[in-house]
């Protein structure tokens, strides 16, 4: 039951339906569920253990900001996961059949964007990389690396609905799938890795856009 909550509310922070610095009370979501407090407080705890939610004493539980640290890390653990995983498909000779599914993917994206589906563009986009996994033959970590990518995730979510452009995610898909169908390795490592680190050169606009979602700067301590 915890595991449910625990995907519930993770879902929710990830898409801002619960946004940053918002409180969570233990009865609320509780009550909410249709669950006992019990298997809410161990979700909570799994949040905690993640970063995608604060517990303070006495003061309560929180949904924590936006930080580039977290960013930063959720980044590196899911760009190497994902090319040794597009690696191996090469390798193994499976590049052409995933070309083609990831063609799939595209056309579903660009018709998402011609009508303005945000939402569905983000879920095929997200079908789109956990494709790469299903074709190296290790469909079962997808769990792993959504771990991984949770915070990224939370970033690219936001980017989506505001910052980021869609004509040109869809542009470095179709080179990340044009470089698969002809079987070049190093080009479509070098694809992928100019993809996932898009994001890392948005954050300035997203603070811009979205300020209350980031954590505070620390306040600098005057030298006397």
């Amino acid at each position: 039951m915890s595991r449910q909550i625990y995907r519930v509310l993770s879902e929710k922070i990830v898409s801002f339906q619960l946004k940053p610095f918002e409180a969570l009370s233990e009865v609320s979501i509780a009550g909410e569920l249709g669950v006992s407090r019990t298997p809410t407080r161990e979700a909570l705890l799994r949040l905690s253990d993640i970063g995608l939610v604060k517990v303070l004493p006495q003061r309560g539980t929180f949904v924590t900001p936006l930080r580039e640290a977290d960013l930063e890390r959720s980044q590196f653990l899911r760009e190497a996961i994902e090319t040794s995983l597009l690696k191996r498909v090469i390798e193994l000779g499976r590049h052409e059949p995933l070309a083609q599914r990831l063609g799939i993917e595209i056309s579903i994206q660009e018709t998402c964007a011609r009508i303005g589906e945000m939402e569905r563009f983000y879920a095929s986009d997200e079908a789109f990389h956990a494709l790469i996994a299903e074709s190296a033959g290790f469909a079962h970590i997808q769990s792993e690396i959504d771990r991984a990518k949770i915070h990224m995730d939370r970033f690219r979510h936001l980017m989506v609905n505001g910052v980021d452009d869609v004509a040109l995610v869809l542009d470095q898909h179709k080179a990340i799938a044009s470089a698969v169908s002809s079987g070049d390795l190093a080009g479509s490592v070098e694809a992928l890795q100019f993809h996932l680190r898009r994001v890392l050169k948005l954050t300035e606009a997203a603070k811009e856009t979205f300020p209350q979602y980031f954590a505070k700067a620390p306040k600098k301590r005057l030298v006397r």
